[in-house]
């Protein structure tokens, strides 16, 4: 069904991409590139000064080769790792990519998600391309 897809992965409590590598596998046509992207947040500005030196870059390092692990078996694959607001970078990645597909996965949400809206939501809401939105246990 599509030839490029853009798989989310967080990083949160609870949180397995097993389920949207799955349907990725499903949407895709044969030889489509997948894209796994993980959105680091912003560190809080007052802790800056107690993080190590060098410590962003060994974060990055250690979530690109934990996202290669996850696309082995794809033939043609490739991880991005950015820092921002998640819907933001998740969407200016698929416009910059030429994504048709992104696979998003998504919690039921709270009192929280119903105020502020989710990334899902978002997502949703802005893409120019479809969205799958797998729902997390």
């Amino acid at each position: 069904m599509y030839k490029h897809l853009l798989v989310t992965v967080a990083y949160d409590e609870g949180h397995d991409a097993s389920a949207s590598l799955e349907v990725a596998r499903t949407l895709a046509d044969e030889g489509a590139q997948i894209t796994l992207i993980h959105v680091m947040d912003p560190p809080p500005t007052f802790a800056l000064s107690y993080l190590p030196e060098g410590w962003r870059s060994e974060l990055q390092t250690a979530i690109e080769a934990d996202l290669q692990g996850l696309a082995e078996g794809w033939d043609d694959s490739a991880v991005l790792v950015t820092e921002g607001a998640a819907a933001q970078q998740i969407l200016e990645a698929a416009d910059l990519h030429g994504v048709d597909c992104i696979v998003i996965a998504s919690h039921r949400p709270g009192t929280q998600g119903l105020f502020l809206g989710s990334t899902a939501t978002k997502v949703v809401s802005r893409a120019q391309c479809a969205v799958h939105v797998v729902r997390r246990k």
